[in-house]
């Protein structure tokens, strides 16, 4: 009866974030481009599979993904040897990340498009031992109280260096490959692990603010490996052709049951190393029995058939209808249409990203609700809306390349990174991995496509990549200009607190008396923050120290 209620309660938190984008869709059908029938009755579908595998999903995450990863990451933590950390690390990097749907994606995608040139097993192997590596600086990051904005300093150098070899086309399949290994199943068990990891530590605000920032370091191991691919292999043009996905005439329900019987295999193949994990620590360490066993068991099945759902309505129902509406409105005689309605399709799709909904729990959790989940998810919402808009706009200028936007916001993130408190530079560089994930890989890949393929002089096959590497690049900038602002409005708080203390001073012995209440009202802290530890309110509310 509890867990038929969570599940309800997950149900009606999914509903709200599924419904914007069904809205957008159902307005420009009926105003500017009209979608057919078939097409359209099959992205309600669609909608529906989302909204009921999402809720299935995100359910299952709390009920098993998430406890399995803290537990591994406190035993990892309690072995207190380096070389059980770096073992661990490597192993289950590998392991999780080899088995990713949204890489295996990538991964087919890459070699269709090169004609081979870059075959799916060498992107497959080098992608996932990137992450298994930085995973382990992750860990010892943790471990050894590194400097987050360092650790970011001196990967993204690399990143730089790597880029300035490597030939220019190696650059978006990079970066796509980043975005592409954060997805449905990996961010819930890393962030787990980073949280299993840093709970084992004696100071609570070290513990708090290191929760965050494993995803984002693992995901640049994707960008090295491919970027390390590129120097090596001696290719300095990509030649193919992309192939934008086909509109499906099968009608209605067919394309639902063929998605289900090929994801069904593949989706148990990406489960598959968490339960071989879980075993193995089962046997060796956790030593679970009972109600807590059973818990376990029920989120890995459950996490499997929410995310099977998930997929199929993405891919059935959602892709195609993204394509239409692309080249319809690229048909347009003015092209701002193409980039206003680009914005508002990634400002309402990232609502439906299964790892977002994840990663806004964690971070509410963790601070004890002061940072909101909402307030999260404003953020997020604007920076990815940023992404598809400046996706568009790089398909409709001639001569824009990718490497025009990155570097400039990738130096700008960094920037940022030393103006507010370390909490939300891992905060923010985590959301870059987590926002783009199925829903960006469907529909608004479809949607940029179908863009590319009607705007006259676009070049589609450079166009093919590069899109989620934006998705993956704004939320860093939108999350820490909210952390920016945080610091602000805490340093105001804490200025008007220290001006009352001041005149209370200054008032005769009576009118001091009365202003006492009043000044240690202004003074004292938010509920949220006293709901954690005392330090949690110098971390969180504005002191100069860790800068």
């Amino acid at each position: 009866m509890i867990l038929l209620s969570v599940l309800m309660s997950k149900l009606k938190e999914v509903l709200l974030s599924v419904l914007p984008i069904t809205a957008i869709v159902l307005i420009l059908h009926f105003t500017v481009t009209p979608i057919p029938s078939a097409s359209l009755i099959r992205f309600i579908i669609g909608a529906v599979f989302i909204l009921v595998g999402l809720a299935i999903f995100l359910f299952g995450v709390d009920l098993g993904i998430s406890s399995l990863g803290t537990n591994i990451g406190e035993t990892i933590s309690k072995a207190n040897k380096v070389w059980i950390v770096v073992i661990a690390g490597l192993i289950l990097g590998f392991f999780v990340s080899i088995a990713e749907p949204d890489l295996e994606i990538l991964a087919r995608k890459v070699s269709e498009v090169t004609n081979d040139l870059i075959s799916y097993s060498e992107l497959l192997i080098l992608v996932s031992a990137g992450i298994g590596v930085l995973i382990v600086v992750g860990f010892l990051r943790i471990v050894y109280n590194l400097s987050i904005r360092i650790v970011f300093l001196v990967i993204y150098g690399l990143v730089l260096i790597l880029s300035i070899i490597a030939p220019s086309v190696f650059l978006p399949i990079s970066f796509d490959a980043s975005g592409a290994t954060t997805g449905a199943l990996t961010v819930p068990f890393i962030m787990a692990l980073a949280l299993g990891v840093s709970s084992m530590k004696k100071d609570s605000v070290s513990s708090e603010s290191d929760s965050f920032g494993l995803v984002g370091i693992a995901s640049t191991g994707a960008i090295i490996g491919v970027l390390l691919l590129g120097s090596v292999s001696g290719q300095k043009e990509i030649t193919g052709a992309f192939f934008a996905h086909a509109s499906n005439n099968e009608g209605i329900i067919a394309p639902f049951l063929h998605e289900i019987a090929d994801l069904w295999f593949e989706t148990l193949i990406a489960i598959l190393p968490l339960a071989v994990i879980f075993t193995v620590f089962q046997l060796i360490a956790f030593k679970f029995r009972g109600r807590q066993l059973r818990r376990m068991i029920k989120g890995l099945v459950y996490t499997y058939i929410g995310l099977v759902i998930f997929l199929a309505g993405t891919g059935a129902g959602f892709m195609d209808v993204g394509s239409i509406l692309g080249q319809k409105i690229a048909q347009l005689d003015s092209k701002v249409p193409a980039v206003l309605v680009g914005f508002v399709i990634g400002f309402v799709t990232i609502l439906a990203e299964p790892a977002v909904h994840v990663l806004t729990d964690q971070i509410e959790e963790v601070t004890s609700g002061y940072v909101r989940k909402r307030v999260v998810f404003g953020a997020l919402t604007i920076g990815v809306g940023c992404a598809v808009a400046l996706s568009i706009v790089r398909i409709v200028v001639p001569g824009m390349q990718l490497w025009h936007i990155l570097l400039p916001g990738y130096v700008l993130s960094l920037i940022l990174s030393f103006l507010v408190k370390k909490l939300f530079v891992g905060i923010a560089f985590d959301s870059g991995g987590v926002a783009s994930g199925p829903m960006t890989a469907t529909f608004i890949l479809a949607f940029s496509q179908g863009v590319a393929g009607t705007v006259s002089g676009a070049d589609n096959i450079a166009n093919a990549f590069g899109m989620i590497a934006l998705v993956a690049m704004t939320p860093i900038i939108t999350l820490q200009i909210l952390g920016l602002v945080f610091r602000i409005a805490s340093g105001r708080r804490l200025s008007a607190a220290a001006a009352a203390v001041t005149a209370a001073e200054a008032a005769p012995g009576e009118e001091a008396a009365e202003a006492a209440p009043a000044i240690a009202a202004e003074a004292e802290p938010t509920p949220a923050i006293a709901a954690g530890s005392p330090e949690s309110e110098q971390e969180i509310g504005g002191d100069e120290a860790d800068v």
